[in-house]
């Protein structure tokens, strides 16, 4: 099960994130046989397991932890990993611009590390089903290890090595979510394997990549309501009467583009180019 969805005490081999007074966070495992190295100390687990969240805790050092299950924000950017991850900051519109919904049937391609699929996971509910397509297999093996332990059993997801451009042979599909460097070179299979109305939705880091997908999208004349976004989030500083922008800010990571999928023989309407 979903740590989230989790509660009582902590029990034991549950993912946790431990914050320091600066609330630098660290994620580890409960594991009872084995003490938490954290910051040149150690902390006893027998401490925690048992216990509910929200408890502080001391290292060998007497250095202060607090302890929580972690969030999705909080598990996402410690995700053990060998590519870069999307960041809860594009995950939250993702799942909104893709109009996520429990039941949902959602076909992902560019697993990577697995963050932006446990998302989807949770969004999508035991009773939606989520295939996703990963073309590196070490990418696949990784994505299917931190879901089992992080996020837990997920019956309802499927991955598959594989190349969506060349394999993607799903039906009647809700969402399509392409995390891939030319997603333009994927239109024609999500085309059909969307049901009509269905919505593609595309993330990409540069501009030029956006221009070709858009280009590509408005000339084949299949989807609608192709919009771009991109996402720019700025934290804020508290501080006696001081109240200001935090110095660093979480600016460009990447754009979005969806579009949706029109009725079959529907490409012929007359639009604005």
């Amino acid at each position: 099960m979903d740590s989230a969805y989790r509660r009582g005490p902590l029990q034991e081999s549950e993912p946790v994130i431990l914050l320091d007074r600066k609330d630098r966070e660290y994620l580890t495992r409960l594991d009872a046989r084995r003490a938490i190295a954290i910051r040149g100390g150690k902390i006893n687990p027998e401490e925690i397991i048992g216990k509910e969240e929200g408890i502080a805790v001391r290292s060998s050092f007497n250095e202060p932890f607090l302890v929580f299950r972690p969030s999705l924000p909080q598990l996402i950017p410690n995700l053990p990993r060998t590519a870069q991850v999307i960041y809860p900051k594009d995950i939250g519109p993702i799942l909104i611009w893709a109009d996520l919904f429990p039941g949902a049937r959602v076909v992902e391609a560019g697993v990577g590390a697995g963050a932006l699929s446990m998302a989807l996971l949770r969004a999508i509910g035991e009773s939606g089903q989520l295939i996703s397509y990963e073309i590196r297999e070490d990418f696949a093996d990784l994505a299917k290890k931190n879901v089992a332990k992080y996020f837990g059993p997920a019956p309802h997801w499927t991955i598959k090595h594989g190349d969506v451009a060349a394999e993607l042979e799903e039906t009647d599909i809700d969402r399509v979510i392409l995390d891939l460097p030319e997603p333009w070179q994927v239109i024609e299979r999500a085309w059909r394997v969307l049901r009509p109305g269905g919505i593609l939705l595309c993330y990409l880091p540069t501009v030029l990549q956006i221009k070709s997908l858009v280009d590509a999208l408005k000339e084949d004349r299949r989807f609608a309501c192709v919009e771009t976004t991109e996402t720019l989030m700025r934290g804020w500083h508290f501080k006696g009467l001081s109240a200001r922008p935090q110095h660093r800010m979480v600016a460009h990571t990447g754009f979005l583009t969806t579009a949706r999928r029109l009725a079959d023989g529907q490409n012929d309407i007359p639009r604005a180019p």
